[in-house]
């Protein structure tokens, strides 16, 4: 498999728990600000990093699910700050799948680009880079937040959530295809 099959399998797995948390819970997640988003990715990212440090877990869950769930909080950021936060769920699942892709195709159609430009350096690149890196871009965020979405010369927030959707997905795809 090349990239291209590798990034929409992973994309698909991803996009399904999306679907059926939609099912679950509607679009509840329309109340979260920005920065309860960003505050969300931490708790992931920071969890795989534990893990990583760690090597072991009292919840036998592992880093795939977390990975997961950054590639699905960062979509979930990309359409709060398309739509804005709402004080009630206000999006029906159709519509919320629609804007889904609607954000997973710029992300995908940026890896692409940048794996063009850096010739798929990701892919000699430790799991635990990606983690660091989403960190990175975790703080980063934070720090646009603290400055009221504000740059002098940074990409935006919308940006640093496609990169950890990206490197997110690079995880899974080495998680998924590594071993095989």
């Amino acid at each position: 498999m090349d990239t291209i099959q590798q990034f929409e399998h992973v994309m698909g797995i991803c996009r399904n728990l999306f679907e059926k948390k939609l099912k679950d819970y509607g679009a509840s997640w329309r109340i979260m600000r920005p920065q309860s988003i960003t505050d969300q990715l931490y708790i992931k990212a920071n969890r795989i990093r534990t893990l990583e440090v760690k090597a072991n877990s009292r919840i036998d869950e592992g880093i795939k699910p977390e990975f997961m769930a950054i590639v699905n909080y960062g979509v979930i950021g990309l359409i709060q700050l398309e739509l804005g936060f709402s004080d009630k769920t206000d999006v029906r699942n159709e519509e919320a799948l629609t804007l889904y892709d609607k954000h997973v195709n710029a992300a995908k159609e940026l890896m692409y680009a940048k794996n063009h430009d850096y010739d798929e350096a990701w892919r000699n690149m430790r799991i635990s880079s990606y983690t660091d890196l989403i960190l990175t871009k975790i703080y980063r965020t934070k720090q646009i937040e603290n400055n009221e979405g504000q740059t002098l010369v940074s990409e935006g927030i919308d940006a640093n959530y496609m990169d950890m959707i990206n490197y997110a997905l690079f995880a899974l795809i080495k998680l998924e295809y590594e071993k095989k």
